[in-house]
């Protein structure tokens, strides 16, 4: 990637785990992990974890096509969490990850609050690192923002989990709601230790020629640059809780360039997740990586670390 030194600068200490480099490949983008090591050119030891598919205690076919859509800076997805059940992931798929390359992240969800538990205790028997709660998921039709946007039953779902696992815990929580800080805050007391922020955007397209939806669910979610303000905005907004307790953060939602991940990392995020823009250039982690010791090595910075929840806000009328 590039030199030892270099390296060194940008490794990551998230929650309990090491990693590479700050950069997570986000769940839904590289199926459970080994789909994505076919790429010729890439290598975990680019990132610093890989969030597998989202899985839920039975397998679910997903929602009915078209569940992607192209739109302006972004993209609208309602795959509907297709995946084969905890155990198939469990027996079939982690055998196949070479954990020593980099660290391995289970995405849970659930229909209901047992669920999330039942899933979450089928993960801790595994080797897998730690486990993101789907509390967010905007295009399944139960679960999913039914939890994440009420913050009770968000620290419900938080609390099920911890009960079943003594693993890291990272709630990914919702923009679609109306204090993101509040629901941190309880997740926080109920036992996540660590935040994924954010989830996508619930978005629609239509095709104006059959005055239909594009996605067979309807709606779906967006991401991509488009959400990026937004989603910066909350990761600040979250941090602003996280910061006396010590709570890490996946900054994600549109980042593209290491610019945009510095941008995250300066709000408050330890972590930036990749995502849409694996679409387009599967092998953008190289660049990012580059562009983040290059800044480093501009600053006079030892670590990615201390430039972690730096940001600068303007007081009183210090803008003119």
């Amino acid at each position: 990637m590039f030199n030892e030194a270099s390296g060194k600068k940008i490794k990551t200490k998230f929650c309990t785990m090491d990693f590479n480099t700050p950069l997570v490949l986000l769940s839904g983008c590289v199926g459970f992990g080994e789909e994505y090591t076919r790429i010729k050119g890439f290598s975990n030891r680019d990132v610093g974890a890989v969030c597998l598919k989202g899985t839920t205690l039975e397998a679910r076919l997903g929602n009915e096509p078209h569940r992607m859509a192209e739109t302006p800076s972004g993209m609208l997805n309602s795959i509907g969490l297709q995946n084969p059940g905890a155990r198939a992931v469990v027996d079939e798929y982690l055998p196949l990850l070479d954990f020593d390359e980099t660290r391995f992240i289970a995405n849970i969800s659930g229909s209901t609050i047992e669920e999330y538990e039942e899933v979450a205790r089928i993960f801790d028997d595994s080797p897998i690192d730690a486990m993101e709660i789907n509390i967010s998921c905007p295009n399944v039709k139960e679960g999913g923002v039914t939890f994440g946007n009420d913050p009770e039953m968000s620290a419900r779902v938080v609390e099920a989990c911890r009960r079943a696992t003594d693993k890291s815990l990272i709630t990914k929580l919702s923009p679609n709601q109306t204090d993101i800080a509040v629901n941190a805050r309880r997740c926080i007391d109920a036992g996540s230790d660590a935040f994924a922020v954010i989830n996508t955007l619930m978005g629609m397209a239509i095709d104006t020629e059959t005055g239909r939806p594009v996605l067979g669910n309807n709606q779906g979610g967006l991401s991509g640059p488009a959400i990026k303000p937004i989603a910066l905005l909350k990761v600040h907004q979250v941090y602003q809780e996280c910061k006396s307790h010590k709570i890490p953060i996946i900054g994600q939602g549109g980042i593209c360039t290491a610019e945009d991940a510095l941008e995250f990392i300066i709000a408050g995020a330890s972590a930036v997740g990749l995502g849409t823009a694996l679409f387009y250039e599967p092998l953008i982690c190289r660049d990012i990586n580059t562009g983040i010791v290059d800044y480093l090595e501009k600053h006079e910075l030892d670590n990615v670390s201390a430039l972690v929840g730096t940001l600068r806000l303007y007081e009183g009328t210090e803008k003119k």
